[in-house]
């Protein structure tokens, strides 16, 4: 690998906070609080900085590289807190922009405590897909080398995550009460 002069190497490390910290933040933002999604971001960058001498670009883009760190991060922290099965997802109006939903009324009607019951019903690993889609805008094919599932596999998950969060917006609408997901197919014909 080539060794980077200071100038370079500091030009390149502002460029890619300035272009990856929201993504980094708002995947944070669908598992923890919003002061715990901040110090993880800063923690993340303050590795991305020690460890840039060994970003390798033909391995990866740097979006998944910075997010594997910051997966890497998010268990070890919840390994500390005990709380692996957890999801929190604290006032923070930049995380429901992060969402990318289609239609702007939903956008505006969402609250954060809505938002948190509907994820609460999937399991962490969809909660995990779902956050580097949509909160880190990977693409499926990153998120499959990431988490070493094949595309297929995770365009599945997706699709099944985002199923089930629309038949319990369904569900809501008309008054039931959705019942917790085990992560499986309900064997719904739809």
């Amino acid at each position: 690998m080539l060794r980077r002069s200071s100038a370079t190497t500091d030009e390149a490390l502002r460029r890619v906070f300035t272009e990856q910290v929201r993504a980094v933040y708002a995947f944070f933002g669908y598992s923890v609080d919003a002061a715990t999604a901040e110090d993880l971001t800063s923690a993340t960058f303050e590795r991305v900085v020690r460890s840039w001498h060994r970003f390798d670009p033909e391995r990866g883009n740097e979006r998944t590289w910075i997010l594997a760190i910051a997966r890497n991060l998010l268990t070890d922290h919840f390994r500390r807190q005990g709380r692996a099965e957890s999801v929190s997802v604290d006032e923070h109006p930049g995380l429901l922009e992060q969402l990318g939903a289609p239609d702007p009324g939903l956008e505006r009607s969402l609250s954060v405590e809505e938002l948190r019951r509907w994820l609460a019903p999937l399991g962490p690993r969809e909660r995990e897909i779902l956050a580097l889609r949509y909160g880190a805008d990977l693409e499926g094919v990153e998120i499959a080398r990431m988490l070493d599932l094949t595309p297929a596999n995770v365009h599945q998950i997706l699709s099944r995550s985002l199923r089930r969060l629309r038949e319990l917006a369904a569900a809501r609408t008309a008054g039931d009460q959705p019942q917790r997901s085990t992560g499986r197919s309900t064997g719904s014909s739809r």
